[in-house]
Order: structure tokens, then C-alpha cells, then sequence
């Protein structure tokens, strides 16, 4: 890289947010790492140090607005800029049909999946609009479940539903201020979150069976050719997925 390039990936701890943090760290970029557990931020970095960047690691709720702004304080004064946002922290609650699921379990789902990617967009959007050189991207970590729901899984596919929106509105205001921000819609990478595919998960015929996973360091990957576009240039949307996963006549 020409340039340094300073990045935030929330979720970092595991999963696809950690995966892509090393692939960022990889090409380059100094990373903030911002997830609930510290220990696990740390062996990300850890993991990183090998590839010779900086990294800042933050324990962070990201449906809590002081806790973001704490994040977004300390980028700034560490980093003093941003050029990559990737928001993925996320979870999943436990299925069920509408009529049975708890008021506290929908309001865990928007306070992380929704209002996490709205308080870190934000932040992002802020430092990169006053920066120079002025501009930066956003990618927000979508779901094959925000064009498709699976059943019972009503939390979670209305918050990634919503992000969709959040991203084409993203886009629109960034665009008077060279922020580019596109959406990875991901079905299926390999991870903690998605043992239960292999042993089997609920389809909408109403019958349990496996399904196939791919490997998450396509995920990663995928993210770093969106994050190494020219702010000119945008993925406004990808969707990566195991091959034979249903989607294409999901149900």
C-alpha cells in the first residue's frame, strides 16, 4: 500500500469479523478491533502482529451509545482517521415463531444487529466526512436472510432486512462527501455461529437437515477487494454463499 490505511471491524473476537481483520491486517491496514470480549479482541491481535500494523483493541457494546463514543474517541485521538468501517458484530437469538418470542430477545436483536451498525456508522461517518483527505467506506455485513428468512427466525432476518436500508441510506448522504458504503450479503461461511448448519437447521418445508457451509476466508477475502476500491468505484451489494446452501428456491 501506497498509503496507511486505518480500518474498524466490529465483532472482531471470532467468527467472520475476526477473519476479515486479518485479511485487513494482511494487505495493510491498521485495524481497531471492537467486540464484547476483550480476551478475544487480544487474540486477534495477536494473531495480526505478525503482519507488522497497529492495532487498537476496544471492549465494546456496540448498542450502547457511550460505549461507542468511547470507541470512536479513541480511534481518532490513536488512529487520527478512518478510511474502513466494517460492520458485523451480530447475534443470533433463539428460534421461534412469532407469537413465542420474548419482548427482551427482539430488543437484544435491533440494540446489536440494527442500532450497533447505525451508532458505528455514525461515528464512521462523522470522522470520515471532517477528515482529510476527506472520505472513507463503510461495508455492512448483510445475510442471505435480508432477502430470505429462514423460519423462526423472525429477529433476526427484520434487523437484516433493515440494515439493507441503512446501507442505500448510507450511501445516498455519502455521497456529497466521497463515502462510499456497500453491503456483503453472506450465507453460510463456516464458524462458530454456523455449527448448527451442519448438523442440521430448520427448513421452511418444516423438516431439519444439514446444509452445506463454505470456508469464512472467502468472506474475508471478498471484503478486501471491496475495501481496496478507489472511493470512486463501489460493491454497492455482493452476496457470497455456499454453492448448493438453499437461497435460489429457498423452502
Amino acid at each position: 500500500m501506497s498509503e496507511e490505511k486505518f480500518a474498524l471491524v466490529t465483532g472482531a473476537g471470532s467468527g467472520i469479523g475476526k477473519h476479515v481483520a486479518l485479511a485487513l491486517m494482511k494487505e495493510g491496514f491498521h485495524v481497531a478491533l471492537a467486540g464484547r470480549r476483550l480476551a478475544a479482541l487480544e487474540e486477534t491481535a495477536h494473531e495480526g502482529s505478525q503482519f507488522g500494523v497497529r492495532c487498537l483493541v476496544q471492549s465494546t457494546d456496540v448498542g450502547d451509545p457511550q460505549s461507542v463514543e468511547r470507541l470512536f474517541t479513541r480511534i481518532t485521538s490513536e488512529f487520527g482517521r478512518l478510511d474502513l468501517l466494517f460492520n458485523n458484530a451480530g447475534i443470533f437469538t433463539k428460534a421461534a415463531s412469532i407469537e413465542d418470542i420474548p419482548y427482551e430477545h427482539w430488543k437484544a436483536a435491533l440494540d446489536v444487529n440494527l442500532t450497533g451498525y447505525f451508532l458505528c456508522t455514525q461515528g464512521a461517518f462523522r470522522v470520515m466526512k471532517a477528515q482529510q483527505p476527506r472520505g472513507g467506506r463503510i461495508i455492512n455485513n448483510g445475510s442471505i436472510s435480508a432477502y430470505a428468512p429462514r423460519p423462526q427466525a423472525t429477529c433476526y432476518t427484520t434487523t437484516k432486512h433493515a440494515v439493507t436500508g441503512l446501507t442505500k441510506a448510507t450511501s445516498l448522504d455519502g455521497r456529497a462527501y466521497d463515502i462510499a458504503c456497500g453491503q456483503i450479503d453472506i450465507g453460510n461461511a463456516a464458524s462458530d455461529m454456523t455449527d448448527m448448519m451442519r448438523s442440521g437447521i430448520l427448513q421452511a418445508d418444516g423438516t431439519t437437515r444439514p446444509e452445506p457451509v463454505m470456508d469464512v476466508q472467502h468472506v474475508a477475502q471478498a471484503v478486501v477487494y471491496m475495501a481496496g476500491l478507489p472511493l470512486d468505484a463501489n460493491v454497492q451489494f455482493m452476496t457470497v454463499m455456499a454453492t448448493k446452501m438453499p437461497f435460489i428456491g429457498r423452502g
